[in-house]
């Protein structure tokens, strides 16, 4: 049996926390490491080791992080001081970041002898709990082989993207852009149909029974149809933060966006209604709010 890899995993939110424990399952060493001290507990209790710190958990051979955003990537890992102490060979980014930001990453690794490579993913936690995610990776493509037993033990498939990092976030932009577009056309469809003496649920077994069968229509039309936004699995805030990854990657490449842009205010009025830890399904509520109905049940 081959032998587990030395792991340093920063970042255990909601996603982070289960492809961890993923990893450890799978027989690797992982030291974790998160801004709260639950989620570290939960992960030693599975056999994880704790990480005083950022930097002790920059110690292991290969580091996988899933940070919240641009920011939070930032200010804890492009740190030159971090990095030029690392004994990390590569660093694995997974979290949804813009491609500019992974573009500086790069460099920024490269100036200190680690490898770079983003691996942002498609699913929600209940799929990266069964191991099951899609991972968009690309970097080095000696990087990436090194790293497969990793993605092997938190997804179900891995599409391997070039050696450019950026461009696995591009994809993943993309991919966000088209979800969350697919969760307004729902959105707005339930509130004519609710408005005109359709319910939701007969509504979302036609659209996911015939024009749009799997997970986006069946998923996400049974969470606007039930109304059950909570526990958020995907945010309305992150759902804002990745669309306007979209319209500013659009800006960078000069290609327009129209379509972004209604998104971008559908959810800031989500948001300013109240709607921003909750599940982006809630967009629904957006459109029920601008019906004759206001919303209500």
């Amino acid at each position: 049996m081959t032998a587990g890899l030395d792991v340093g995993f920063i970042g255990l939110g909601s996603m982070g926390r289960e492809m961890a424990a993923q990893l450890v399952k799978a027989g690797h060493r992982v030291r974790v490491w998160n801004r709260s001290p639950e989620p570290v507990a939960a992960l030693v209790a599975l056999g994880a080791q704790a990480a005083a710190t950022v930097a002790e958990a920059m110690a292991a051979d290969v580091v996988v992080s899933m940070l919240a955003d641009d920011a939070a990537v930032t200010s804890r890992l492009l740190d030159e001081q971090l990095l030029a102490g690392a004994s990390a060979t590569v660093h694995v980014n997974m979290a949804t970041v813009s491609p500019e930001l992974a573009r500086r990453a790069a460099e920024l690794h490269q100036r200190h002898g680690i490898g770079y490579v983003a691996a942002p993913v498609l699913g929600r936690n209940d799929v990266a709990a069964a191991g099951n995610l899609s991972i968009l990776a690309a970097g080095e493509s000696s990087l990436l082989d090194r790293v497969a037993p990793l993605f092997e033990a938190m997804g179900r498939q891995t599409y391997r993207l070039g050696e450019r990092p950026e461009v696995a976030n591009v994809a993943k932009v993309s991919a966000n852009f088209v979800l969350i577009s697919a969760i307004e056309a729902l959105s707005e469809a339930t509130a004519l149909a609710e408005a005109n003496g359709l319910a939701a649920d007969q509504l979302v077994e036609l659209l996911a029974g015939t024009l749009f069968p799997g997970p986006v229509y069946a998923g996400y039309g049974a969470l606007i149809a039930e109304r059950r936004y909570d526990p958020a699995a995907f945010r309305l805030v992150l759902g804002l933060k990745d669309v306007k990854l979209a319209l500013d990657a659009g800006t960078e490449a000069r290609v327009p966006l129209p379509i972004a842009s209604v998104l971008r205010d559908a959810l800031l009025e989500g948001i300013a209604h109240g709607d921003g830890e909750r599940d982006v399904a809630a967009l629904a509520e957006t459109s029920r709010r601008r019906g004759p109905a206001g919303g209500a049940r």
